[in-house]
């Protein structure tokens, strides 16, 4: 007998003959673990609602701006509070400057910031910063590092270590990616030989402050030191990426985190970093930052131009305020203990259930990527190279039983402070089956 359609059913054929693939957004499409995707309509604290009435244990958390768990009290009423006086003025409020002195005291690199809408936009402009600062061209960047869809970031990488990228993605001109160098993620010698190739020639190196877009890859110790360093002795920008891991990681992000200029045996200090998700609390903002001189060649005060007509939305400002302001110590210890919590017992399911595995960590960030248990995963090759057809029957498995996981393997998992101990007790109790299921996959012929 043929399953009567669930509301999401409904709804994702309706979508589909409405919007390209049925989504605004390509993840959320299922298109690398199959079946519908769920239609959310609700989420408080550490749970999501579909508009079945079926609730789950959220593990996205909006991909990271919930750090604080959904429809948190204070940025509900701060928004509430900020909507009664209107909803964008087209000029200047006094919430931007709250907001970018709240990211100051905590990222201190950061000695101006402007803020944008997207983390796209975000990363777009810094790139654009750093070719006018530098007066040079050539961007490099990383094999599975993803910085927003700007076109001249959307390469995949050429042969050799030092290649001219190809586009990757229709739409894309050589032209424009033929300025960026796709390089070998955690590789030293892959960089030192595009600086002794094109040092003369690159304005910046951008990087994921830790790189979840490929699932989640640690830096190599002293890794971003490097990066810092050698930008620094050949005239070039360090640009870090800190979208994902912005005020995530750590009240200061991954640069705090792993020690920044504080950091006696591997110092490291960006020159921009880029950030999104929780400095929106939820609402769509993001925002690029750093040293004064370099942020000054912006319009007005200087020859690079960048204008966004809701940059700095009092109503996104009201939400990053309010989100930053309860993001506490206590916050932050309590997510990064619930992440090792699932984490571990992620692992300790998958081993008993006999599943070759890995769990790749940034902080409070981790993903777990199948058979790469020998050397983990180190960079884009080693990512593509593991088990993922194991992560579909994974997936369908935990959402059966009531757990939202992201829908790819490629992504990193979240959680928040409101994930207490019955919001644990479901994610551990869904685990063993989900192993086994992970077990039994087949690869497609």
């Amino acid at each position: 007998m043929t399953p009567s359609p669930t509301t999401s059913d409904t709804l994702y054929e309706r979508a589909r003959a409405l919007m390209p693939g049925g989504v605004n957004s390509p993840v959320r499409a299922f298109g690398s673990v199959g079946g519908t995707p769920r239609f959310l309509v609700d989420a408080h604290g550490a749970y999501v609602t579909d508009a079945d009435g079926t609730e789950y244990v959220d593990l996205v958390c909006s991909w990271g701006p919930a750090l604080l768990g959904h429809s948190h009290p204070d940025v509900i009423a701060a928004v509430h509070r900020a909507v009664d006086h209107g909803l964008t003025f087209g000029a200047s409020t006094p919430a931007e400057a709250d907001l970018a002195q709240l990211v100051q005291q905590r990222v201190p690199a950061v000695e101006l910031l402007r803020m944008v809408s997207t983390g796209t936009e975000a990363t777009m402009t810094a790139v654009r910063l750093a070719r006018g600062f530098t007066s040079r061209n050539l961007i490099v960047k990383f094999a599975g590092c993803y910085h927003g869809h700007v076109d001249s970031l959307l390469a995949s990488a050429g042969s050799g270590v030092a290649t001219l990228a190809l586009p990757g993605s229709a739409g894309v001109t050589e032209a424009t990616t033929a300025e960026t160098l796709v390089l070998p993620y955690n590789d030293v010698e892959a960089v030192e030989e595009a600086f002794r190739t094109h040092g003369e020639h690159i304005a910046a190196v951008i990087t994921e402050a830790a790189p979840a877009n490929m699932g989640v890859v640690t830096p190599a110790p002293g890794f971003n030191a490097f990066l810092s360093r050698i930008t620094r002795e050949n005239g070039a920008l360090f640009i870090v990426d800190e979208v994902m891991t912005g005020f995530r990681t750590h009240a200061g992000g991954y640069w705090k985190l792993t020690g920044g200029a504080d950091d006696a045996e591997h110092p490291w200090t960006p020159d921009l970093l880029t950030f999104g998700k929780v400095i929106g609390g939820g609402i769509p903002a993001a925002a690029l930052g750093g040293r004064a001189d370099v942020m000054n060649y912006l319009a007005p005060i200087g020859p690079v131009y960048q204008a966004g007509t809701l940059s700095g939305n009092p109503i996104a400002m009201a939400a990053g305020v309010a989100t930053l302001t309860a993001a506490t110590d206590d916050v932050y210890r309590h997510v990064d203990a619930r992440s090792l919590e699932v984490s571990d017992a992620l692992s300790a399911e998958l081993s008993k259930a006999g599943v070759d595995h890995s769990i790749q960590r940034a902080g409070n960030l981790f993903s777990v990527a199948f058979g790469t248990s020998e050397h983990g995963v180190r960079n884009y090759a080693d990512a593509q190279g593991q088990e993922a057809f194991r992560y579909g029957p994974f997936f369908h498995s935990m959402l059966d039983s009531g757990v939202y996981l992201p829908p790819s393997v490629y992504e990193a998992w979240f959680l928040s402070a409101a994930h207490d101990d019955t919001a644990m007790e479901r994610v551990h109790a869904a685990l063993p089956a989900a192993a086994r299921a992970a077990a039994a996959a087949v690869a497609a012929d």
